[in-house]
């Protein structure tokens, strides 16, 4: 937000409470200044900010000094507005993306200044307590649009089809990294350096670094194929896609603004489609939902196919939206930290609405029955802490009850090492609720094969029974049976 957009806003708070605190309405402003009705309400709503001799009527007939009219200065009354207007997080807000302008809010606090302000210090002091910092709500804002697009992009996607064409990009999989270090080199100056990361241990969990000075992107040398690959399209992303204000370190050690965290996400959606073209991976799509029984091969086959990693393959299911009309959906990649053996839940994307297996930031133990979950015990037991290759990967596809709601989920995960960081694991998975439409689209929906398991989200927060699986005791579930008991004596006493 300009500092003159924040110049208006504070302005016309002003004038809006002390003309309500002299009981005027618009008209009689008008009588007492000899601006118009029309201008006075643009003026509150932060759109006009009045000329010298405006603004001396306007503060004489408040009867307030011109000084602070046009200051910064704020009464205790909105003094937490003001804050909030001033803060940085405020000003990189995505509202446009949401067709929200900055007034619109303001003009819903001043309407209800105590009530709303007092919610806005308690989100403030719950971010406090949370430790929540930008970037937090930065990322929950992209996912948030990501949902309203139902993460498809069509402007992005024709960017990506018309780079497929320029440069007669195979669309059948397998894109070499030589072909698209080329187009880097020969059409936008970047000189490719497969081994830039290597002299600086201190980096070596990056994937990748682009200096723009000199146009040079640094790679890890630890990188395997399909790694490499994908941090060269995603380059070519920026630059095709036209997105100046950018990281410079694939994973975003820190994050200055919201723009910079949508660039990175579009840049990423570039890569991803010009490295699995969508009309062929609709094909594979439709002969994998089309099995009777469930073959988790077929999906390594898609990998190897595209040469893409579980996280790049199951962002092209986004066609499952556009193309297959299944908007139910959820996608989940779970960390596992081996040292630590804890489970950590890094990316998210819930489509429709928001879905039972979710990210909780409470420090608690998600459910252990979930497939995400026991991928990543197998892959610790079968390939112990220490491997740092690229093995095998471990598919899986349970059928979820949640144990609340009874709501049933079609879930398909994928679970690999973390390579190139040492010490992690890592599951991606697709969930689809098993409504109507996917049970006509997903034919082996049903196969007696596919195990059935009664889930929930957290082992604090579950009251299942005798669960082999549990990892912490239901205390969330206790404390809300000791309140319920309480408030069963209350009621006998005070209603006898």
């Amino acid at each position: 937000m300009a500092t003159t957009q924040y110049q208006k806003i504070i302005l016309g708070l002003k004038v809006r409470q002390f003309r309500q605190e002299k009981g005027w309405n618009f008209e009689e402003l008008s009588r007492q200044t000899g601006i118009s009705v029309s201008y006075l309400n643009e003026i509150e709503k932060g759109k006009k900010y009045p000329q010298p001799e405006n603004r001396r009527r306007l503060a004489e007939a408040l009867g307030i000094s011109g000084e602070f009219l046009v200051s910064p200065e704020l009464t205790q009354q909105f003094a937490p507005l003001g804050e909030l207007l001033q803060s940085n997080f405020l000003n990189e807000l995505p509202l446009d993306l949401f067709g929200i302008e900055i007034q619109q809010v303001v003009e819903i606090i001043a309407r209800a200044p105590d009530r709303v302000n007092a919610f806005i210090s308690a989100l403030l002091e719950i971010a406090r307590n949370y430790s929540l910092r930008d970037e937090n709500f930065f990322f929950a804002a992209l996912r948030a649009y990501q949902e309203l697009r139902a993460n498809y992009f069509e402007e992005i996607e024709q960017a990506a089809d018309a780079f497929v064409q320029q440069y007669s990009i195979p669309v059948d999989g397998g894109v070499p990294a030589a072909l698209l270090t080329q187009i880097l080199e020969s059409q936008y100056g970047y000189h490719v350096d497969a081994q830039g990361l290597e002299p600086f241990p201190e980096l070596q969990s990056l994937r990748s670094v682009f200096n723009p000075h000199k146009r040079r992107l640094l790679l890890n040398n630890r990188l395997n194929e399909r790694q490499r690959t994908f941090q060269l399209a995603k380059e070519l992303g920026f630059n095709v896609l036209g997105l100046k204000e950018r990281p410079l370190a694939s994973n975003m050690l820190r994050v200055n603004s919201f723009e910079e965290t949508l660039n990175n996400y579009k840049a990423a959606y570039f890569a991803v489609a010009i490295l699995i073209n969508r009309n062929a991976m609709v094909r594979d799509i439709r002969n994998f939902f089309g099995q009777k029984t469930w073959n988790g091969q077929l999906l390594l086959d898609m990998m190897a196919k595209y040469q893409a990693s579980p996280e790049v393959l199951f962002q092209r299911f986004n066609v499952l939206t556009s193309d297959f009309r299944l908007e139910k959906i959820f996608f989940l990649r779970f960390i596992h930290d081996l040292d630590r053996d804890a489970f950590d839940i890094d990316k998210e994307l819930h489509l429709n609405r928001r879905h039972q297996p979710h990210a909780s930031g409470l420090n608690e133990h998600y459910c252990r029955r979930w497939l995400s979950i026991s991928l990543l015990n197998s892959l610790k037991q079968q390939h112990g802490e220490a491997l740092s290759t690229y093995p095998n990967l471990l598919t899986g596809i349970q059928r979820a009850a949640f144990l609340d709601s009874g709501e049933e989920y079609l879930c398909i995960a994928i679970a690999k090492p973390g390579y190139p960081t040492v010490g992690r694991n890592v599951s991606v998975t697709l969930g689809v609720l098993l409504d109507d439409r996917t049970k006509r689209t997903i034919r082996f929906w049903d196969d007696p094969a596919i195990q059935r398991t009664t889930v929930n989200v957290t082992c604090e927060r579950c009251s299942l029974a005798d669960c082999a699986e549990r990892a912490a005791p239901p205390t969330t579930v206790q404390k809300r049976e000791e309140r319920r008991r309480m408030q069963e004596m209350l009621d006998q006493l005070t209603q006898k």
